[in-house]
């Protein structure tokens, strides 16, 4: 028996049903926001993804060569897509540009909960509006996002500009051993290697700011940053929204990505694995050949947040089974055809069974039986059976469609 790839799921209609109302809500508060859906190829150049990352990457993606021996791969992500896109299709369009997308990903890493080599992400991107209240609508839309899912989380909100100045005097090298150390907030650790680089003086302020909650203080730590007026109207703005976050300037993950910005969201019951959303302001229209304009956007784990909200009954409209005698079939199908007319999800026996078996299935797969023998179908009539209540009346199939509707 051959089995799907590992990482990769099947999803049964439960399931599909399930996500489908999760990603329409999502959608919709998109729409709300003037964010309007895209969608890029399912593979791009492999160049695509390497001119910012190095060859490293290749390790951690899906890669192949096409007939003509061209390097393609599989996106391992949206953000480089979109803006490539950008850059091809809408360098002239007004700006500031509002996109969102749901694309599915694929990554070759080691497959475990709420991460699979096959993955969604729900992605929004913005470009071309390098102000403060460009980062917050953002945040905000991410947060509207997530409130929409139903999922429970925490919103984290930090810049990079504090930590940038305070790890400014140290190599790359070091910058980034130090980084790692910090995303782990290991503070013995930190404090071993900034002594082995004979930098100890930075441990109190690191610490400091790491624990710091509060821009004044944040400020006052790392000293007249040229971006401090830029982080207090950013803050000003979300907290005048009343949304909960936390200050937390402690965010390194991205730091050679990301340019001032950043954001991440927690959900409560996902274990180690519980980032469900990351994003914050970016540059990178000008690595693909196009201007230099600032962007901001966030991806949104799909799947974990899926994971994270567990088993639930989508809304879902009412449902009929038309149950029928063999004589009326014909009759049958326009009487179907009726109900589907008025948009109700409805089915009909396609095997040679029996009235008993029919409303046997019926009573699993929907709402309501429709059943129809010789004498409905001369009267011109239906009896309507609420296949949870146990009621049944006999009614004109215009009548039957609107008891339903």
């Amino acid at each position: 028996m051959l089995k799907k790839p590992r990482g990769t799921r099947d999803f049964l209609p439960e399931e599909m049903e399930q996500r489908r109302e999760i990603e329409g809500k999502m959608r919709s508060v998109s729409r709300n926001w003037g964010y309007r859906e895209i969608c890029t190829p399912t593979f791009e150049t492999q160049e695509l993804y390497t001119i910012r990352s190095g060859e490293g990457i290749i390790n951690e993606m899906y890669t192949f060569e096409d007939k003509g021996g061209r390097k393609l791969a599989l996106r391992p992500e949206g953000t480089a897509a979109v803006l490539r896109m950008y850059v091809n299709e809408a360098k002239v369009i007004s700006k500031p540009i509002r996109w969102c997308y749901l694309s599915d990903c694929y990554r070759y890493e080691r497959p475990q909960k709420g991460r699979y080599r096959q993955f969604w992400q729900f992605g929004a991107e913005q470009i071309g509006a390098d102000t403060p209240a460009g980062e917050a609508e953002i945040i905000l839309l991410a947060n509207d996002l997530l409130l929409a899912s139903g999922v429970k989380f925490e919103l984290h909100v930090g810049h990079l500009a504090p930590m940038k100045h305070l790890l400014s005097e140290l190599t790359e090298s070091d910058r980034k051993a130090v980084m790692a150390i910090l995303d782990k907030h290991n503070f013995d650790a930190l404090k071993d290697y900034l002594e082995s680089i004979n930098a100890e003086e930075l441990y109190e302020s690191l610490k400091s700011l790491l624990e710091c909650r509060n821009i004044d203080d944040a400020i006052e730590i790392c000293g007249d940053i040229p971006e401090k007026e830029r982080i207090k109207e950013l803050i000003s703005i979300l907290d005048r929204q009343g949304i909960e976050y936390r200050l937390n300037l402690g965010i390194v993950r991205g730091l050679d990505y990301y340019t001032g910005m950043v954001f991440e969201g927690f959900a409560e019951n996902l274990g180690a694995e519980n980032q469900i959303i990351g994003g914050g302001s970016y540059r990178l229209a000008h690595l693909f050949g196009g201007d230099d304009v600032a962007s901001c956007g966030f991806g949104i784990g799909f799947d974990r947040v899926m994971v994270s909200l567990g088993e639930f009954t989508p809304e879902t409209a009412p449902s009929v089974s038309v149950v029928y005698t063999p004589d009326v079939s014909a009759h049958a199908f326009s009487v179907a055809k009726s109900f589907r007319d008025a948009g109700i999800n409805t089915e009909l026996n396609l095997l040679k069974r029996g009235l008993g078996a029919q409303m046997k299935h019926a009573a699993k797969t929907a709402d309501y039986a429709v059943v129809i023998g010789k004498r409905e179908a001369e009267a011109g009539t239906v009896t309507l059976k609420n296949m949870k209540s146990g009621d049944q009346n006999e009614y004109t199939v215009e009548n039957a469609v609107t008891e339903v509707e």
